[in-house]
């Protein structure tokens, strides 16, 4: 066998690259595969039987012979959609170029099994967070539009489209039908998941699906499906089955509902309980209003009812009787004080009329003053010895003057 490089002008042969095939593909040795199977062909006649192996979580196939006995040996028939355990050696045959497993023992995987293989799996994604209530995503009232995943024609389907428009009759859905058991279930189911996720419109998803047996609901269990739903940024409803039944597409989901019905009530609200509790609400808010308006006038009452709000002008006519008082304290006084100076100023000057001058003269006194020859200013006589005689002399009386002479003068007695 040549281990030269090929060359458009050096090409292996089909057999040689066939025998290489056969000769890489038989190294593997043998191994254990599980799967569903798809399809059982068997014969009494066929010294072989062929069947087809599908994976479980993805659109992906094998092909598997075995000697029809050890078919016609097991415990019990073997049927489409039968999970089960191969044990074979990878075959590769170089005349047809075709690849298949060659099993030498199967084994159906029991109810039991797979109800440990699921506690398993949600113990695993426990230890991861999956379920951890921070990342369950808060569902809205009232949704533009809700993405239905859901068998064709099921019952489920039926039941979240009625129940919910009998809550909310202008409610709007998506629907995409995918199979819901069986190895198409959960690569179908994923592809809808993302594309409901991607609409901007979708703003919850509902995963619905009617009851069954244990491998029925198996899908719903499957980590590919459990992980494209933590994945998810939308809200995501599992309605799986009935009550009893718990896939761990319940734990991861962000809401478990019970049924296909219970996740319609748990999305879609009722409109006649909402109107009637608009109706209550309104009725409450009018009975605090008119509770709150009673109130404020019974204060309202009260305050008035206080002497200094009986009468207003209470406080004002008060004031204005202290300002009337005060201000004929003020005008008292000063008529008082007007008063007692205007008859000083009478005294002092009846008094000042008494001894001035004018009141002198008008008695009878006179004042003499000597005219100096040298025509300086007149001078009063206040002795005689200041007018001998000759002086000329100026007598003041209380209508004028007469002028004198000195004639002789003398000392008083």
């Amino acid at each position: 066998m040549s281990n030269e490089p090929t060359s458009a002008e050096n090409p292996w042969p089909v057999r040689e690259v066939n025998s290489k095939v056969k000769a890489w593909i038989e190294r593997l040795g043998s191994v254990w595969v599980e799967g569903q199977l798809a399809q059982v062909n068997i014969k009494p006649s066929w010294r072989f039987s062929y069947l087809t192996l599908r994976d479980v979580e993805a659109e992906m196939s094998l092909q598997v012979t075995c000697d029809t006995a050890l078919l016609q040996n097991a415990p019990a028939p073997l049927r489409d959609g039968d999970r089960v355990v191969v044990y074979g050696k990878p075959t590769f045959f170089t005349g047809r170029g075709s690849f298949s497993l060659r099993a030498t023992e199967i084994r159906p995987v029991g109810v039991g099994e797979l109800l440990a293989r699921i506690e398993r799996l949600r113990q695993q994604l426990a230890s991861e967070g999956l379920f951890d209530a921070s990342r369950k995503l808060p569902l809205p009232y009232l949704p533009r539009c809700i993405g239905l995943i859901t068998g064709r024609g099921s019952a489920a389907e039926r039941d979240v489209l009625s129940v919910a428009e009998d809550r909310w009759p202008h409610v709007n859905f998506k629907v995409i039908n995918t199979a819901v058991q069986g190895a198409p279930a959960v690569p179908e189911v994923i592809t809808a998941l993302e594309a409901l996720d991607a609409d901007p419109e979708v703003d919850v998803i509902i995963i619905a699906r009617g009851g069954g047996s244990v491998e029925d609901l198996l899908p719903f269990s499957e980590e590919a499906l459990q992980r494209a739903v933590s994945r998810a940024r939308t809200p995501v409803v599992s309605a799986i089955g009935h009550e009893p039944d718990n896939p761990v597409l319940d734990n991861v989901a962000d809401l478990r509902a019970a049924t296909p019905t219970d996740a319609a009530k748990r999305v879609v609200p009722d409109a006649r309980e909402e109107l009637l509790r608009l109706d209550q609400l309104r009725q409450r808010a009018a009975a605090a209003l008119r509770g709150w308006v009673d109130r404020q006038q019974q204060n309202l009452q009260t305050l008035r009812s206080r002497p200094v709000l009986a009468d207003p002008f209470t406080p004002i006519t008060r004031q204005e009787e202290e300002v009337q008082r005060a201000l004929t304290m003020v005008r008292r006084d000063i008529t008082y004080l007007l008063n007692s100076h205007e008859s000083q100023v009478r005294a002092l000057r009846a008094q000042v009329s008494a001894l001035g001058p004018s009141a002198t003269l008008a008695r009878g006194y006179s004042v003499v003053q000597v005219i100096p020859r040298d025509g300086s200013e007149p001078e009063v006589v206040t002795s005689y010895e200041q007018a001998p005689p000759g002086s000329q002399l100026r007598i003041r009386v209380a209508d004028g003057s007469v002028t004198a002479a000195s004639i002789a003068h003398s000392p008083a007695d």
